[in-house]
């Protein structure tokens, strides 16, 4: 019985089985090495752990990778990766920059009272209205001249210290001017609140520089211009944020602004707890630092299991066409003539988009709808419809750039600019003069 339940369990092989009709494409067939007994003519059963086709090729192991799943993985890593590496840049970047320059708007009347009254401690007198007003405009301008340190400062950082390793000692200037802003009103001292202004302008001077090359370097070729567009939505989303932390529900309350001028404490810390989990840019590895074994690991962990010897190759070439050369100060890049046309590019598009007035619109919104005719209660949420405005543009443009180009784009942004300015520039001078004119009431009837 034994014997016979041995021959039964057997698969049954035939004496001289002949070479499957695929053999020559590499497969072997020794005397039922595929383990399987021949299908009945008419039967559909298969072998288990096989797939055959009746005389097309040789049976596939399911438990070996489809071609497609591999390069899925590989997506998959490469995605996680880069993604967590643009929000822990964003988050302590170009965020910062829209929310430091944001939330300034809402404690506009607390801060001129703040001031004055602390005057008034000092010297036993109030401080007069125009210098109140120019103590405000200071706190608000130190920050764009803070920018101008930062952005003179984040080249030489960038390339001492490191992509990633700038942005984390950026952080400084945010911990110390959220310090001196959580207690400027206790110690009783505007000024503090003018130097942290400095402070986090410098921060976001060398992040809005330091930010976009880090995630450039990090990128793949083929996801580097997406992965640009992300330092544009940050700030938009970081001035919105701003916007609606600034809420007098929340923080833009007479007793809780120096929290509000403090919570740039709070995209500091997260960016402080999770950049340091990301490589460093493969390029600054190996052109600066001259590390292969460094860059290589650095590829490894943005890219995943993929091949890398390509890219390292184009790394190596860029690495030694700029062996031997420096950097070129900003007066040298004009006297190259092949460089002279792309610096003045860079200059007129920049320039248009600060001179634009944009930021002087998330400063001095309280006076600019205040002058407009809309009730102080109602101001902070049409100024939250200004920065979703620019949020939503920035995303629409992240969707159609690649369809309708970057030329496209720009000339369309730059002529609403101009035509919308045009319209400002007609309404108030038609202000200023009569429209029509009310006797007393009309603020432009003492200038007719």
């Amino acid at each position: 019985m034994r014997a016979l339940r041995r021959l039964v369990g057997r698969p049954f092989v035939p004496p001289n089985p002949a070479p499957p009709p695929w053999k020559g494409h590499g497969d072997t067939w020794a005397g039922g090495a595929w383990g399987c007994p021949p299908r009945i003519k008419g039967s559909a059963s298969e072998c288990p752990g096989t797939e055959t086709s009746r005389g097309r090729g040789p049976p596939r192991d399911r438990g070996l990778p489809e071609p497609g799943r591999g390069r899925g993985r590989q997506m998959e890593v490469q995605g996680r990766v880069l993604l967590l590496t643009i929000c822990a840049a964003g988050i302590g970047g170009t965020f910062q920059f829209g929310y430091n320059l944001s939330i300034i708007n809402a404690p506009t009347l607390h801060i001129q009272q703040f001031t004055n009254e602390t005057w008034q401690m000092r010297t036993g007198q109030p401080l007069p209205d125009h210098l109140v007003l120019l103590v405000w405009s200071l706190i608000v301008s130190l920050y764009p001249l803070g920018g101008l340190l930062g952005a003179l400062l984040a080249g030489p950082l960038a390339v001492t210290l490191g992509r990633k390793k700038s942005l984390l000692v950026n952080n400084i200037f945010v911990l110390a001017a959220a310090g001196l802003f959580g207690f400027s009103r206790r110690a009783g001292s505007f000024e503090m609140i003018m130097l942290g202004r400095l402070l986090v302008g410098i921060s976001a001077g060398v992040s809005m520089n330091v930010q976009p090359m880090y995630l450039g370097e990090s990128a793949p070729k083929e996801l580097r211009g997406a992965v640009a567009m992300t330092s544009a939505i940050f700030t938009a989303l970081g001035l919105v944020m701003g916007q609606v932390v600034g809420l007098r529900e929340l923080l833009g309350g007479p007793q809780a602004w120096p929290l509000l001028l403090a919570s740039c404490l709070v995209p500091g810390a997260l960016q402080l707890a999770s950049l340091p989990l990301l490589p460093e840019s493969p390029r600054y590895l190996l052109i600066d630092c001259g590390d292969p074994a460094a860059c290589q690991a650095a590829l490894q962990r943005l890219r995943g299991p993929a091949d890398l010897a390509g890219e390292l190759a184009e790394l190596e070439q860029e690495r030694a066409v700029c062996r031997g050369g420096r950097a070129r100060r900003p007066w040298e890049l004009f006297r190259e003539r092949a460089l002279r046309r792309q610096v003045a590019s860079l200059v007129v598009l920049g320039g248009a988009m600060e001179l634009c007035g944009n930021d002087a619109m998330y400063a001095y919104a309280l006076a600019v709808f205040s002058q407009a005719g809309i009730s102080q209660d109602k101001i902070q949420y049409v100024a939250i419809g200004t920065g979703g405005c620019e949020l939503l543009a920035t995303l629409l443009s992240c969707l159609v750039i690649e369809r309708a180009g970057r030329r496209v784009l720009l000339t369309g942004g730059y002529g609403l600019m101009t035509c919308w300015g045009s319209v400002f520039t007609v309404a108030l001078c038609l202000q200023l003069w009569h429209w029509p004119c009310r006797g007393d009431r009309d603020p432009g009837h003492g200038a007719v």
